[in-house]
């Protein structure tokens, strides 16, 4: 068997669910297929959620009748009857007794459950033998809400006896980016995280190889909306993909890559609208990769930390900090020490200000906002100058091969 991803620019539409749908009938194999919400409608359920935290039934309203409207307009133009092949669920409502977080895990995984419904109820009058998961029932996970943990061992035991119950051939059809708790509720696992969805699947049903359908060719060496004439890469290992992931490229989750180097599983990154080209391909063993690497992190807070009394013991002041920084679910992307300072890189989030509060108690904290971190793997001294050459850099790092650089927007 064989587990194919589509994220959300591959079913924005009704062509794209066409699309989705000829690409599953050429393959000869048992598929689970893993689908994002569509198009924007997580940014749109987001809204959803903050107006109704606010208490504006008004500006919610509107919003989740767009969210609506467009999977109906979809619906109807792959032939579907809303309400009748797929019922749409009513406007959701906020409860003020549980966490803004686990009202927005409630709201926004509807995207997820609508846009499943849709394409396996398309599939099968299609003509495709099409089961519908409902992976909050399947992927059990704590109650992190908004960062799920995946509870590994009894998902896996569930999923499995669901896939060896189902007749062959078939295509299970589920959603990513969405888990439950023991007691019922939904759960999300972070944004982007359908790729980690899919690398469970992989990882739960021994898959052959583990497919992700992009509007890019494969994975570049650059994001072709900064960087012009990007170079497709073939193969890179397992190893390689994590560095890059982590560093921010947006190919693929930085959590994906695990499951499947545990069980030497291929993940391939092909293009959606071609699906015949062969990609690129993560594996276990793949030739270096040979041209430089652009990998851009936007909406970065840089945070510099000086000891109140200037005596600064790196290795206590190391842990204290991200006892504070891991309590807060802030994700570092650059780390730099001298003797009376520390300075860390962080993407922004709702967290960012209640853990500078909480420096603040012990070190004297500066910060700015707004920033952008530039990670060149394979840089040269040309590279470098180039890239430095008319901006306004707050802090740059440089090792063998790889240079960072903190960039005032």
């Amino acid at each position: 068997m064989k587990v194919y991803k589509f994220g959300g620019a591959s079913v924005k539409d009704a062509n794209g669910v066409r699309n989705l749908k000829e690409i599953v009938a050429q393959s000869i194999d048992d598929l689970l297929v893993v689908i994002s919400a569509m198009g924007k409608t997580t940014n749109a359920l987001e809204r959803v959620v903050a107006a109704l935290a606010k208490g504006d039934e008004q500006t919610a309203e509107h919003e989740w009748l767009n969210v609506l409207d467009q999977h109906v307009y979809i619906m109807q133009d792959l032939g579907l009857q809303p309400n009748v092949d797929v019922r749409l669920p009513m406007m959701p409502e906020y409860n003020q007794e549980w966490s803004y977080d686990q009202n927005y895990d409630q709201i926004v995984s509807l995207g997820e459950i609508m846009s499943t419904q849709i394409v396996a109820v398309f599939l099968l009058k299609s003509g495709i033998p099409t089961e519908w998961w409902n992976m909050p029932k399947l992927l059990l996970t704590d109650n992190t809400w908004r960062e799920a943990q995946v509870d590994l061992r009894p998902s896996a035991q569930v999923i499995r006896a669901g896939w060896n119950r189902a007749q062959r051939p078939h295509v299970v059809v589920t959603q990513g980016f969405i888990g439950g708790t023991a007691d019922g509720m939904r759960t999300t696992l972070g944004r982007e995280g359908s790729d980690y969805t899919a690398a469970l699947m992989g990882n739960f049903l021994d898959a052959e190889s583990v497919t992700i359908w992009k509007d890019v060719p494969g994975i570049l060496n650059a994001d072709p909306r900064l960087v012009a004439n990007t170079i497709k890469i073939d193969q890179l290992t397992y190893h390689d993909a994590v560095e890059l992931a982590y560093s921010g490229a947006q190919v693929i989750h930085p959590k994906t890559i695990r499951p499947l180097e545990n069980k030497k599983i291929p993940l391939y990154v092909k293009p959606f609208s071609n699906p015949t080209a062969e990609g690129s391909v993560i594996i276990e063993h793949a030739a270096p990769i040979n041209v430089p690497v652009y990998i851009w992190r936007t909406n970065q807070v840089l945070i510099t930390l000086r000891a109140k009394d200037l005596a600064f013991v790196l290795e206590e002041s190391l842990s204290h900090i991200f006892q504070i920084i891991h309590a807060n679910r802030l994700r570092v992307s650059l780390i730099q020490s001298s003797a009376v300072t520390i300075s860390v890189c962080v993407d922004n989030s709702r967290f960012v200000a209640k853990a500078i509060e909480q420096l603040q108690d012990a070190y004297r904290v500066t910060w700015n906002e707004n920033l952008s971190l530039l990670t060149i793997r394979g840089t040269t001294p040309n590279i470098l100058k180039q890239e430095q050459q008319g901006r306004d850099i707050l802090l740059s790092q440089l090792t063998r091969r790889t240079a960072k650089l903190v960039i005032k927007d």
